[in-house]
């Protein structure tokens, strides 16, 4: 309160401001000697002394503000700069000053600044808003010293003494080793200077020669101490050297402000150095992570690298001409499989163990949890294996379709050059044929025979009509699956039709021409003509049989070889009815034969009617007795093989059927494991390597299934009806049942890691376990939202919505609706955790920087060790604020940025 009012009643003398001041409290600061009347009893010196000291001393309070006084009666007289000015000592906020410029206005202000120092205690007598208004100088000073007094020398305590006893038995102790130095008041114990260099070099000592001050050189005394203390220890100069020394006795009240701001520079260093050790702590943990960090980035990128490299080799797709070139794709893909992916696996299990072991670390350091870059995320790498492995299935399965075409293609295309040869070498001469003109001279019983000749040849070409369309069907198809020499396979089909479509139109005009002579011949020989009729399909048939028998076949099941069997043993029965029909051929020949040698038939030894000769037939025939054993042997053979492919598939089914359900039920064994684990970390971790290792060793029959699986690839076989497992399930099911037991363990370590440092007892980790699987109702090793909150319900928390949504941010940042083990512990352990936050570390900065809101690089250098004093500068932003000097340094923005958003 302020007694007296704000317009006290006029007298002769008024009432000291210090006869009044805190008169009622145990601890006075001032003796009565040191009472200073208002008007009569201020030295002109001294109020000189003050005027400089107080000022100085406020502006280095209001130069954090951004501002500065000229004049101190006359720049505290608004009352904005004085509120000011105790937002800034006191670090809390005053009412909202009045901004009009009127006399009301400012004794407005100024009264609130009086309540404000009323507030903290001190009791103000006779110091009224108007005299302030007015510039009274000497109510003024007493002001300011009544401001200085209260939140500058009042909280000083030295051994059970404070304030000016306090100030004074601290500046003993502290020069009592120096010669020349006796400090036993606030005035003339300090003209010499020596007792202003002799606390300077205490702290400071790199900063004075002491041992070259004279006692009889105050002057220089007095201006070293000044001049070193405004230069390094960001006090600003409050006393002229000449006012000391030309003073008979200085201004106690200038002389005890001076020495104060002393006190609180020098005190101030153990804080200073606790703070730089409690960042260099901070700092230490942040490079740590941040190397951590490096290390994931490298990795993630390395990986990402291999794939990005992969998936165009597997996605290449560019066809080959011949079978051994696509065979060697195929080795290639399989050298892939065994020697290139295997390492990449185990590197991609070690990336995700790192990234869980740094993510423990960041929450066990209260820091936020690690963003890796964009795209290198977990779920980047796992969707970038996805599409490598989507891929890899993709690659194989073209390899197999492949080889499939390509001999589709080495088939097709031999059926081709057999069927085309045939019909070339039938086709040999026709065209000759069919231009001579041999009727015109001939006889009447020869042009009847040329006539039946024609016929049949007619005949003959109608058979070979169904050879023609499948030469060319032959070459669409080879067209279709883009054989490689197409355009050869077509012309020779081109000529082929040509020559067809020529032989059709010669036929017809040499019908023609034997028609118009028909009428002139009337004999023909009606054997030859049988002969001729019988013999050609005959002879057509055979040759398609030993184009069947010849012909070339792929199978890839013994049901397709059987068919193929009873197919040929189908034809084998047709034989004697075939040789039947040989032998009547032969008896017509044999009949044309008897009857030229009994009738003297002018026959010229040969058939008229057709060139197929009896010697042919048996020569065509004895090849066909002989083809069919031949294509026997051949279904023998590919029987066999078929078998054995069988015996293979059996084999593979056999073991994957039952690797396939042990790889499921592992996967099953330590999901209930990682729920159901009891004992000790120690003894689930030993029991949780126990159980890899016996995974482990079941690799072998890994690889034995492996190389059925390569032998089944070798011979061709594509599908296996004894087992719904395909290797690529198996490897994949290897591949998951590695990762996970890796996982368990990674986070059984992650649970060690966390209770030794954080302190928790293997009883605590039992009970969280305990408290964990009572609310995990669905026992997936996840509690839901409500689980949860039922659990923190159950051990004692009582909170709203939200506070727990503060609780569900911090255990499932990325709102997957479920709580993992690991993310309850750390929030159990967290919640009496003793560790570093942002305005901890914020605070530290600020006694480093003085006070300021902003620290330079010097200061940095000299408060930390160099490597982390550099760390700082190098990510500390510039300081933009209105008091910036150059090389100011934004200390606040770089604390929350190392802990995040959520500190704030």
């Amino acid at each position: 309160m302020l007694h007296g009012g704000r317009n006290p009643a006029p007298s002769t003398r008024a009432p000291s401001i210090m006869d009044h001041y805190d008169s009622q409290q145990t601890n006075d600061y001032m003796q009565p000697e040191e009472d200073w009347d208002r008007d009569l009893l201020l030295d002109p010196a001294w109020e000189k002394q003050q005027r400089k000291t107080f000022t100085a001393w406020c502006n280095s309070h209001l130069r954090k503000a951004g501002t500065q006084i000229e004049n101190i009666e006359e720049d505290f007289r608004d009352g904005l700069k004085l509120m000011l000015l105790l937002e800034v000592i006191s670090g809390e906020r005053l009412a909202k000053p009045e901004r009009g410029k009127m006399r009301v206005h400012k004794i407005s202000n100024v009264n609130k600044a009086l309540d404000f120092i009323a507030s903290k205690g001190v009791k103000l007598v006779s110091i009224g808003a108007e005299e302030i208004v007015d510039g009274n100088v000497k109510m003024t000073l007493g002001m300011i010293w009544t401001i200085i007094l209260r939140f500058a020398i009042q909280d000083i305590s030295v051994e059970e003494t404070s304030a000016k006893e306090g100030l004074l038995l601290w500046c003993q102790r502290k020069t009592a080793p120096y010669k020349n130095v006796n400090i036993q008041n606030f005035h003339i114990s300090w003209k010499d200077g020596l007792g202003f260099c002799a606390l300077i070099h205490r702290h400071r000592p790199e900063l004075i020669d002491y041992g070259k001050l004279r006692k009889d050189d105050p002057l220089t005394n007095l201006n070293t101490a000044f001049d070193v203390a405004e230069k390094y220890l960001d006090i600003p100069k409050m006393l002229d050297a000449e006012d000391i020394v030309g003073t008979a006795r200085p201004d106690e009240k200038a002389i005890m402000t001076y020495v104060s701001s002393f006190y609180h520079a020098f005190s101030g260093a153990q804080k200073a150095e606790t703070a730089a050790n409690r960042i260099c702590k901070v700092l230490a943990v942040n490079q740590e992570n941040e190397q951590l960090m490096e290390d994931y980035e490298k990795l993630a990128s390395d990986l990402l690298e291999w794939i990005r490299r992969t998936i165009p080799w597997l996605e290449n797709r560019a066809p080959e001409n011949t079978m051994h070139a696509m065979q060697q794709k195929l080795e290639d893909f399989r050298d892939y499989r065994r020697l290139h992916k295997p390492p990449k696996v185990q590197e991609k299990c070690q990336l995700e163990i790192n990234f869980n072991t740094l993510q423990t670390k960041l929450r066990l350091s209260n820091r936020p949890a690690f963003m890796p870059s964009e795209g290198r995320m977990v779920s980047d790498i796992n969707n970038a294996w996805g599409c490598l492995e989507q891929a890899e299935k993709g690659y194989e399965e073209w390899l197999l379709n492949e080889i499939r075409r390509l001999e589709r293609l080495d088939h097709l295309a031999e059926k081709f050059r057999q069927k085309a040869s045939i019909h070339e070498a039938w086709t040999d001469g026709k065209e000759a044929m069919l231009r001579q003109k041999d009727y015109e001279t001939a006889t009447l019983s020869e042009i009847k025979a040329l006539l039946k000749k024609h016929e049949a040849f007619e005949s003959d070409l109608a058979a070979h009509q169904d050879r023609v369309e499948q030469i060319a069907a032959i070459a669409q198809e080879l067209n279709e699956l883009d054989y490689y020499d197409s355009p050869s396979v077509n012309a020779r089909c081109q000529k082929i039709c040509d020559q067809w479509d020529n032989l059709g139109a010669l036929t017809q005009k040499r019908r023609e021409a034997l028609e118009r002579t028909e009428k002139l011949l009337e004999t023909i020989d009606q054997l030859y003509l049988e002969y001729a009729k019988r013999a050609a399909p005959f002879n057509n048939w055979m040759e398609g049989a030993m184009e069947d028998l010849q012909d070339t076949f792929i199978v890839h099941t013994i049901e397709e070889i059987q068919g193929l069997t009873t197919a040929h043993e189908q034809f084998k029965a047709t034989l004697p009815d075939a040789d039947k029909e040989r032998l009547a051929i032969l008896g017509i020949h044999n009949e044309v034969s008897k009857i030229v040698q009994t009738y003297h038939v002018n026959m010229a030894g040969t058939n008229p009617y057709t060139t197929i000769t009896p010697q042919e037939i048996n020569g065509k025939w004895d090849h066909v007795r002989q083809l069919v054993p031949r294509r026997d042997q051949a279904l023998t053979e590919e029987h066999a093989r078929q078998q054995h492919n069988e015996r293979l598939r059996k084999q593979f089914g056999a073991q994957a059927n039952v690797i396939g359900p042990w790889i499921q039920t592992k996967m099953e064994e330590i999901g209930r494991i990682s729920i159901e684990m009891h004992g000790t970390l120690e003894d689930q971790l030993n029991h949780l390597r126990q159980y890899e290792k016996s995974i482990v060793n079941y690799k072998p029959k890994i690889d034995q299934l492996e190389g059925d699986h390569q032998l089944i690839q070798e011979a061709l076989i594509f599908d296996n009806k004894h087992t719904n497992y395909t290797m690529e399930h198996i490897r994949v099911g290897w591949e998951q049942l590695l990762t996970t037991i890796a996982r368990t363990i990674n986070e059984v370590e992650n649970q060690i890691l966390t209770r030794d440092a954080k302190g928790i007892s293997q009883e605590q980790m039992n009970e969280f376990r305990a408290s964990f699987n009572h609310f995990d109702r669905k026992k997936t090793g996840m509690m839901d939202t409500d689980d949860f909150r039922a659990c923190l319900i159950s051990m004692g928390y009582n909170m709203g919505e939200a506070e727990f949504a503060r609780i569900m941010s911090i255990v499932d940042p990325n709102r997957l609706g479920v709580v993992t083990f690991q993310a309850f512990i750390d929030f159990m352990s967290r919640e009496t955790a003793d560790t570093d936050t942002a305005d901890q570390v914020m605070a530290s900065f600020k006694i480093l920087a003085g006070d300021k809101n902003y620290i330079t690089v010097d200061e940095l250098r000299r408060e930390l060790p160099p490597d982390q004093a550099e760390y700082c500068i190098a990510r500390m932003a510039p300081y933009t604020g209105p008091d910036a000097v150059p090389g100011a340094l934004d200390y606040m923005s770089f604390s929350t940025a190392l802990y995040g958003e959520s500190d704030l």
